[in-house]
């Protein structure tokens, strides 16, 4: 990776185009000269990831478009439109894998959905590097990942420290996805371990969209009208829930606190609207999902596991030149 300055410029960079723009290069992405993906020289890497809608994935994009350039592969990058539409996720992957590519990335928004299509992976000689959610499989030959359970055990610390006791609630983004279980289950069991004063009332999911995300946390709000904060699991169910609190005139009464690091989010964090969150290292996922591809295609060991990294971040670091390095705004 580069220094952190040119992170932050990459990072800046890649948050500037419109989602629109990024969903054309992503499907354009065959290589020089409108090739079809593969029909080069260069080993062909194809990423299946979940979707466009949040800066995270152009942000994972960018990453992986930085290890393809570094190490002379072609790679191509795909999702749905949003998080939810995992049959058009697995045609997606269905069809990359028609491509013979020499290696697979995937981000399974179910983790069991696609096991028939990883077993034919395998079943072709293509190594599947599974990256921010695994599989209920063991053909992918290791996953790039935050820590999710770890990382959510963390927002439920802090989360702990400023709410002290009472009732707290939580806006999940999917129940299909290994990430979207275990960023529930680490916060869940921290709380139920280590805080006995706090109470989870409500667990609802959203599929990460903000709108509906805003109306279950105003569902629950209405519910418990003594709630004294709600945690966000990802980029849209936490910007949902800011949306939520704003509307419901309980901004500043409401402990908020959120996961990934869209520029939605900073601003609510300098705005006072959530106390803080969870920031991935996205750049740093996509690198090291295409350079794992690669060692898998030279027939290389690869470790079960490749930590991406998670930091907490709110109003006190959230200038520091660490912090700052991996927000994808």
């Amino acid at each position: 990776m580069n220094s952190n300055s040119t992170t932050r410029r990459r990072i800046t960079a890649v948050a500037a185009a419109t989602t629109s723009v990024v969903v054309a290069l992503a499907l354009a992405a065959c290589g020089s000269g409108g090739a079809e993906p593969g029909a080069g020289d260069k080993p062909y890497v194809a990423l299946v990831s979940k979707g466009f809608q949040h800066q995270f994935w152009q942000a994972v994009k960018q990453g992986a478009d930085d290890a393809a350039a570094e190490l002379d592969v072609e790679v191509t990058f795909e999702g749905p439109e949003t998080e939810t539409e995992v049959e058009k996720q697995l045609t997606m992957l269905q069809t990359a894998l028609d491509k013979n590519p020499d290696a697979l990335g995937y981000a399974a928004l179910d983790s069991e959905a696609s096991i028939p299509m990883m077993t034919d992976a395998e079943s072709r000689g293509i190594p599947v590097i599974a990256f921010d959610s695994g599989v209920e499989s063991d053909v992918p030959v290791t996953t790039v990942s935050t820590d999710n359970l770890a990382a959510s055990a963390e927002a439920a610390k802090h989360m702990a420290e400023l709410v002290g006791s009472g009732k707290i609630a939580i806006v999940g983004h999917d129940q299909t996805s290994q990430t979207g279980q275990q960023r529930v289950e680490g916060f869940t069991q921290y709380i139920e371990e280590n805080a006995p004063g706090i109470e989870i009332v409500d667990t609802q999911f959203a599929g990460g969209d903000h709108l509906k995300s805003a109306d279950a946390a105003k569902a629950i709000m209405q519910a418990h009208p003594d709630l004294e904060g709600i945690y966000g699991t990802n980029e849209g169910s936490a910007i949902g829930v800011v949306k939520a609190v704003q509307e419901s005139g309980k901004a500043g009464e409401l402990t908020v606190i959120g996961f990934d690091s869209g520029k939605a989010q900073t601003d609510a964090i300098r705005d006072g609207l959530m106390a803080g969150a969870i920031t991935q290292d996205p750049i740093k996922m996509g690198y090291e999902t295409v350079k794992a591809a690669v060692a898998a295609i030279n027939g290389e060991e690869l470790e079960p596991v490749v930590d991406s990294g998670f930091y907490w971040y709110d109003e006190t670091n959230i200038d520091d030149e660490e912090i700052a390095a991996v927000l994808y705004e």
